[in-house]
């Protein structure tokens, strides 16, 4: 019973994320500062693996951007759906091909890629765990680009503090997350803060937009209403709280 009610959950949380631009934070404004960070972007033939695509709002970005393939790795097989469509689209379908894999268990060979990118999903698997596994797949002189739930200052208040540690228990500061990263043989090439339009212009006002349809949907069940409440939640501590914490992006590249 247990297990249906998490997938009951997860089913009704990619129905709220269907269909939209992303499903997180984040821009293409973003995405392209980091890629400008790594500065291969104009080498031929890169190959870039996108993990945790979602529905593959930077992959498209990525991808009108790099001369190379794009393998874009997602474990929900609407999301991927969604990211062939607008692949076609926007005339890069020959640049993407996607993955229904988990990020715990990727078949990639050792060495294959020049970039690894990941925005908004290596808390998945963990800030730590994540950059440590993926590095084998990274070419020696490679480059990592994630974005991950960071604090921005040194002290904040409990509130924010509490539900940030139930949410994303390694939650940390850049200095901590900078220091994993050496420690596990990587080179920072450059940091920044998503701002804030990257949070509400373009994911919060979008969610809260699908708010109504969604509870129509699902006939205002009391699982539906669950996930509209706490994602009310979220956004409104958002907008107390934002001083204090972002995504922080990272970037890094793989020491030989």
């Amino acid at each position: 019973m247990c297990n249906q009610k998490k997938m009951s959950a997860l089913a009704l949380e990619i129905d709220l994320h269907k269909n939209s631009a992303r499903q997180g934070p984040g821009s293409p404004e973003d995405t392209l500062k980091a890629l400008e960070l790594i500065g291969i972007s104009k080498k031929k033939g890169l190959k870039l693996a996108d993990i945790g695509c979602g529905s593959g709002g930077q992959t498209i970005t990525l991808a009108q951007n790099i001369d190379g393939h794009i393998t874009a790795v997602d474990l929900v097989s609407d999301f991927l759906e969604e990211l062939n469509e607008k692949s076609k689209l926007f005339k890069v379908d020959e640049k993407i091909k996607t993955l229904e894999e988990s990020m715990n268990h990727l078949p990639f060979k050792k060495e294959s890629f020049d970039i690894i990118w990941s925005e908004g999903a290596i808390y998945n698997i963990g800030f730590e765990t994540g950059i440590k596994k993926w590095r084998e797949y990274l070419k020696p002189g490679g480059y990592l680009s994630v974005s991950e739930i960071t604090w921005i200052t040194n002290t904040r208040p409990k509130e924010i503090e509490d539900y940030w540690r139930v949410e994303c228990p390694e939650i940390s500061t850049a200095s901590n997350n900078i220091k994993i990263l050496e420690d596990n043989g990587y080179a920072l090439r450059g940091y920044f803060c998503l701002k804030e339009d990257s949070w509400i212009t373009n994911y919060y006002e979008h969610i809260e937009a699908r708010f109504s349809s969604f509870l129509q949907r699902h006939k205002h069940s009391e699982s539906s209403r669950e996930i509209v409440k706490a994602y009310k939640a979220e956004i409104e501590l958002y907008r107390r709280f934002k001083e204090y914490f972002s995504y922080g992006f990272y970037i890094a590249k793989r020491d030989k």
